[in-house]
């Protein structure tokens, strides 16, 4: 259960990251891992047991992926109806400024591990903690990166203590706010949907209702990826 002090314990995760440091924090979708330097990304990569051609996420919010992403209007509006409008979690993938400022102050190492075909990822809407974190990224100009606190293809934990000894070895701090609102058996993280055609990268939680929005409100129809 998430306390009244989210606002205290985002201060306390930016400070890790600005630090060099890894943060193991609660999201709703899945527990996850943050870094921001290339320390902490080998770090967390070592942990995990993860490949460098899967690329890391950017911690994301509304206004970052507004200025970062570059897509047309329609699509802005699509992103909005999913995660304003009807409150659902989605990791949004798109082309970006790599020239922006903001990106600007990431080690080049982690922005290019971040970036895929020319694309970032960016969740939005995955919790007040993640959220809190993000809008205190953005404002302050310090860029963070994340990834599933899992050892690597064993599926996403909705629990800490389900999180694996190397994962929780490599945290410097850890955000325990008991179990993901969207647990599932089948060990789902975010919807990734990549926003150049339309295609599922990864069919996640809240796969369904947002499928359904796209289609009844905008006339999309998801694809697969090839």
């Amino acid at each position: 259960m998430e306390p009244d002090d989210v606002s205290a314990d985002a201060e306390r995760v930016m400070q890790v990251l600005v630090d060099g440091g890894v943060a193991l924090i609660y999201l709703d979708v899945a527990y996850a891992v943050l870094g921001r330097s290339e320390a902490s990304v080998r770090r967390i990569y070592a942990a995990k047991g993860r490949s460098f051609s899967r690329p890391t996420g950017i911690v994301g919010c509304l206004p970052m992926h507004d200025e970062v992403h570059v897509m047309d209007a329609r699509g802005r509006e699509i992103v909005r109806a999913v995660t304003v409008r009807h409150g659902l979690p989605l990791s949004v993938i798109a082309p970006f400024r790599r020239d922006h400022p903001f990106l600007g102050n990431l080690d080049p190492f982690v922005l290019d591990n971040a970036n895929k075909d020319g694309t970032l990822n960016l969740l939005i809407n995955a919790g007040r903690l993640r959220d809190a974190i993000a809008r205190l990224s953005w404002a302050r100009g310090v860029p963070l990166v994340g990834s599933s606190a899992n050892v690597s293809l064993t599926g996403s934990k909705y629990r800490v203590e389900d999180i694996e000894p190397p994962i929780l070895d490599a945290a410097d701090i850890v955000i325990d706010y008991g179990e993901s609102r969207y647990a599932n058996p089948q060990g789902r993280s975010s919807t990734m949907i990549d926003f150049r055609d339309f295609s599922v990268v990864r069919e996640g939680v809240c796969f369904e209702p947002i499928r359904d929005v796209l289609r009844g409100e905008f006339g999309v129809e998801l694809r697969k990826r090839d």
